[in-house]
């Protein structure tokens, strides 16, 4: 890349700036500087796109920081993972941002599915009713499980979460050692990862979906046949069917590129215009492909952070559910 860079500082372009959230070299990282390259094309005279990493995995820090220190001037966009709007919806007291107001750019949704161990039942809720109580593998309420905990308690079925695991693989050996029922996939590789727990009994009953432009909740292209929530329940979600929705959202964003508020309409149209080029670029497509991720151009990013807003009675109830449910767990 050091070269590419030096070709297009050459061309007389200034160059811009791309702030990471999470350790330099992780996922997020990963994909910025894949996402940079792409950009870098774009934009007229190909400035380099120099990419800054800050702050740990759940991209908290970084979300801090394009609020509180990016000037809207449109030289700098943030690259963010979706665990930070997780911290978000849960009122996590490090969160000094809102992403409400960010301008989204571009991005990459995975998949999400609870698979669980049914023997010969057919997926169903009352087949998930039937454990009395669900044990669900997990890592923390403050997760992509938080989407599988929400839309457990939406369905009305009792669980009792096995905390702690971390990751595909802690999850995973638990399932096949037979001390959870249930484990929620949910990240990049999606499809890949359903492998070994079907090979142990394992049925995927439902999934996040995918959002279309218009924020409505459609099927997953990478799980055929796999309901999303709504669907799988009948349409009866109940009172936490927005924290769900907020959860959901921010669980399929595996990482996201947005412009601060108030940047000048002249910027963000052309950090979008060079987001159509990156979205079409073969290097960019094919990572997505090999990691189960659908890239999304700035609508379908806007749609899944609009799904964030909740109402204040809206988040109170969650805030009381993670409270009475999971307690001193929940941070």
């Amino acid at each position: 890349m050091l070269p590419l860079g030096r070709a297009r500082a050459g061309t007389g372009a200034p160059s811009l700036n791309l702030l990471v959230g999470g350790p330099d070299g992780e996922q997020t990282s990963r994909w910025g500087d894949a996402t940079a390259l792409a950009l870098s094309a774009g934009f007229p005279g190909g400035p380099a796109v120099l990419t800054q990493s800050a702050g740990g995995l759940d991209g908290v820090t970084g979300a801090n920081r394009l609020d509180a220190l990016v000037v809207p001037d449109g030289r700098t966009a943030a690259m963010l993972p979706g665990a930070a709007l997780i911290a978000w919806i849960l009122g996590d007291p490090r969160v000094h941002f809102d992403p409400t107001r960010w301008v989204p750019v571009l991005g990459g949704t995975n998949s999400g599915t609870l698979v669980v161990r049914l023997g010969n039942k057919p997926a169903s809720v009352t087949a998930l009713r039937g454990f009395a109580p669900l044990r669900l593998a997990a890592e923390a309420p403050q997760s992509a499980d938080l989407a599988a905990l929400i839309a457990l308690a939406c369905l009305g079925v009792p669980t009792a979460p096995v905390f702690g695991l971390r990751g595909v693989e802690a999850k995973t050996r638990a399932f096949v050692a037979g001390e959870v029922d249930a484990v929620f996939l949910c990240g990049e590789g999606v499809p890949a990862d359903v492998a070994p727990l079907s090979a142990n009994g394992g049925l995927m009953t439902f999934c996040l979906g995918q959002t279309d432009v218009t924020g409505a909740v459609i099927d997953d292209p990478f799980l055929p046949g796999v309901p999303q929530l709504a669907a799988f329940a009948g349409g009866q979600t109940g009172a936490l069917a927005p924290a769900y929705a907020a959860a959901a959202a921010a669980s399929r964003l595996d990482f996201f590129a947005v412009l601060p508020r108030l940047t000048d309409p002249g910027a963000v149209a052309a950090w979008r215009l060079a987001a159509a080029t990156a979205l079409q670029s073969e290097g960019l497509d094919a990572a997505a492909s090999a990691s189960g991720v659908l890239l999304q151009s700035a609508p379908g990013i806007a749609a899944n952070l609009a799904a964030l807003a909740l109402s204040t009675a809206d988040q109170s109830q969650l805030q009381a559910f993670i409270i009475q449910r999971f307690g001193q767990q929940a941070g």
